[in-house]
């Protein structure tokens, strides 16, 4: 246990102005717990993690401290606990293992921050126990695991909202779907991504866990494994934990092509393309027996580094992903974002702008028309707070901008993508009955082995 982390557990409970200064916070921002029995009782798991001791957690719980009371903080890492708890005024009651929370303090609403491998396993346990839940994106691990959280929410009537924030970016991703969808670019509109490429790194030496980190709570039900910082802070680029880049990105961006070019229900029926793995994984790789956690590789990043897959629909969209996206003879090359192409024109988005000639010659009229089209998107909610959506749906059971059926829908897609790369040939799939077409080996891969970790 570093320094730092031994100094900080001694001296935060005596201090919650040293945890308001750490946090960024200022010492009379409203995030003191409330005794206010009118609001709903909060919940945050996972409030630390991959990005250093502030993540997506622990800036989702706040903003939804703004909408309830927040009653207690999970956490496996004692010193994630015990900073946010701070943020409360030390008022919070504190565990390391969420099944103790729900049991105990039964909250109505509950956010997940967590590593994505757990964020299946606690959202189900969440919902069961009656709380609405908001989660962090990627959702799932496998497809299998979006069946099963599908299956949940409709079982359980819950509200649940994904972190997917660019949903509610009504300027920038609404209107660039609210333009494809009323025929702005024309017909034969197809999409072109780009979502960056990932790190090789590796292998990396273990050490001891900390003291006060619950390490076998935080691998949970994936393989087995020994404590690295690597592992534990780029859970992303282990497909124990994550899916990479593909994952990351793709559950935004993924999400908004699919979401203007095939609006239905179904998804891709044809995946195709080629991509690079780092070189500790070997070309003969059996993946089902890795993801299993029956082989180990290497203590080493393992999701693709480089990839270009089209996902083609029977509706005649195509979607093409890439790492970066290149077209030479027309000077187009960008590194993440969005390029919708159709026989009228193209247009471009990412989170810093939304532009294109068929945007130069939107008039106040159009932008009008379009703003209309926005709230239907949002089912007639007004777009642009995303966690204020979650609790608009609370008050009136309605569906959020990011439900749990249009995530599994592009969390499929990704995930297609992967076990493209994995397999390195064309894959035929079945959006309805949810399975590959004559691909046993592709199949397999649609769902792995849960660990029983106590």
């Amino acid at each position: 246990m570093s320094t730092n982390r031994r100094q900080f557990l001694k001296t935060a409970a005596a201090g919650s102005a040293v945890a308001a200064t750490a946090t960024g916070l200022s010492l009379d921002a409203p995030l003191i717990a409330q005794d206010n029995d009118a609001k709903l009782r909060l919940a945050s798991i996972g409030v630390g993690g991959s990005r250093g001791r502030y993540n997506r957690g622990g800036s989702i719980a706040r903003a939804a401290a703004k909408f309830a009371n927040m009653v207690a903080v999970c956490d496996v890492d004692d010193l994630h606990t015990e900073e946010f708890n701070q943020a409360f005024g030390g008022k919070l009651a504190k565990y390391r293992d969420y099944r103790e929370m729900l049991e105990k303090e039964q909250p109505q609403v509950v956010t997940i921050g967590t590593p994505d491998h757990w964020h299946v396993p606690i959202a189900i346990a969440a919902l069961r126990s009656g709380a609405d839940v908001y989660c962090e994106k990627p959702l799932t691990l496998t497809i299998d695991e979006g069946k099963q959280i599908r299956a949940v929410v409709e079982e359980t009537g819950r509200v649940f909202q994904v972190g997917t924030q660019q949903r509610s970016s009504k300027d920038l991703f609404l209107t660039a779907i609210a333009m494809v969808h009323s025929g702005r670019l024309g017909d034969n509109v197809n999409a072109y991504v780009a979502i960056g490429g990932a790190p090789g790194d590796g292998p990396f030496e273990s050490t001891e866990a900390p003291a006060d980190l619950d390490w076998n709570l935080w691998v949970g039900p994936a393989p087995e494994a020994e404590y690295c910082e690597q592992r534990r802070r780029m859970f992303r680029w282990y497909f124990e934990y994550s899916g990479g880049k593909m994952t990351d990105w793709g559950a935004h961006h993924i999400d908004i092509a699919q979401w203007a070019l095939a609006p239905g229900e179904d998804g891709p029926t044809r995946i195709k393309g080629t991509g690079q793995f780092p070189s500790s994984v070997p070309s003969d790789l059996d993946w089902a027996a890795f993801l299993d956690g029956d082989i180990s590789l290497p203590n080493a990043y393992n999701t693709a580094t480089k990839f270009s897959i089209d996902l083609k629909y029977d509706n005649g969209s195509l979607i093409s992903v890439n790492d970066r996206y290149v077209r030479e003879n027309e000077n187009i090359d960008f590194p993440n974002g969005i390029l919708f192409e159709g026989d009228k024109g193209r247009i471009f988005v990412n989170r810093g702008k939304l532009q294109g000639s068929p945007v130069d010659k939107l008039t106040e009229s159009d932008k009008a028309e379009l703003n209309e089209y926005i709230v239907e998107l949002c089912h007639g909610k007004k777009p642009g707070n995303h966690m204020g959506n979650f609790f608009e749906c609370i008050e009136d059971r309605g569906k959020p901008i990011s439900d749990v059926w249009t995530h599994h829908r592009t969390m499929t897609s990704c995930h297609l993508c992967n076990i493209a790369l994995m397999t390195g040939r064309e894959l035929n799939w079945d959006p309805k009955q949810e399975m590959f077409i004559g691909d046993d080996d592709a199949n397999k891969l649609l769902s792995r082995k849960s660990r029983d970790f106590g």
